[in-house]
């Protein structure tokens, strides 16, 4: 069916945002006295947030007890600057012009929650482009589950089928196939290797979407 928009996932697939997590996971290593680690460390954890900065920073997992409060002050680092090192990855502003003048429509559809995404949003200069955001607490649901995708469909009213979701983690390709969307992984974000992702495709620059459609 022809596409007639396209939605994609935030932190390491339309935004590179992992040294902003970064450096609140390393602000609390420091006022803990341990050393800060390199970006390389820590950049494949950033899809996942601050489960995922909090397991690459202190090998720490939910049912930890101190968990809950760690996760609160990662969070509160995190707002106080979330936007300062974050920039769309290269090629990606061409690849949203080169959409906008075919007519289609594109939205943000992420588990990051909306206090930090509409922030970034309106410091990338995106906000009076974007043509819908879901964010991971609009729907009850984060993804794998098809929720916020199919809330994205219903506020483009595009049908699912006419949308594609763009993604760099294996529960990006999860929920767009749940959601009856088609699914493009992508292999400039943090999710690693995603040609086992059973995809519709896999493409290594942003300009590759425009001549997959």
């Amino acid at each position: 069916m022809h596409s007639r928009a396209v939605l994609f996932d935030f932190d390491g697939t339309l935004a590179d945002t992992a040294a902003d997590l970064g450096a609140a996971l390393n602000r609390m290593r420091r006022e803990r006295g341990l050393a800060e680690l390199p970006l390389a460390q820590f950049r494949p954890w950033a899809s996942a947030g601050a489960r995922g900065l909090l397991l690459a920073g202190f090998d720490l997992k939910p049912e930890h007890p101190d968990y809950a409060a760690m996760r609160e002050t990662f969070l509160a680092y995190y707002g106080e600057a979330p936007c300062e090192q974050t920039s769309l990855f290269p090629g990606m502003d061409a690849l949203l012009h080169a959409l906008e003048a075919r007519g289609l429509p594109w939205g943000i559809v992420t588990n990051k929650s909306t206090r930090f995404t509409y922030e970034i949003v309106r410091s990338l200069g995106l906000d009076q482009r974007v043509s819908c955001v879901v964010c991971g607490d609009t729907t009850p649901h984060l993804k794998p589950h098809p929720a916020s995708l199919l809330r994205a469909s219903e506020t483009l009213a595009i049908a699912p089928a006419q949308c594609i979701y763009l993604g760099d983690d294996l529960r990006d390709i999860q929920a767009a196939r749940s959601a009856g969307m088609r699914a493009i992984a992508v292999e400039w974000g943090y999710g690693g290797d995603a040609h086992g992702w059973n995809a519709d495709a896999v493409i290594a620059a942003p300009q590759h979407l425009i001549e997959w459609l």
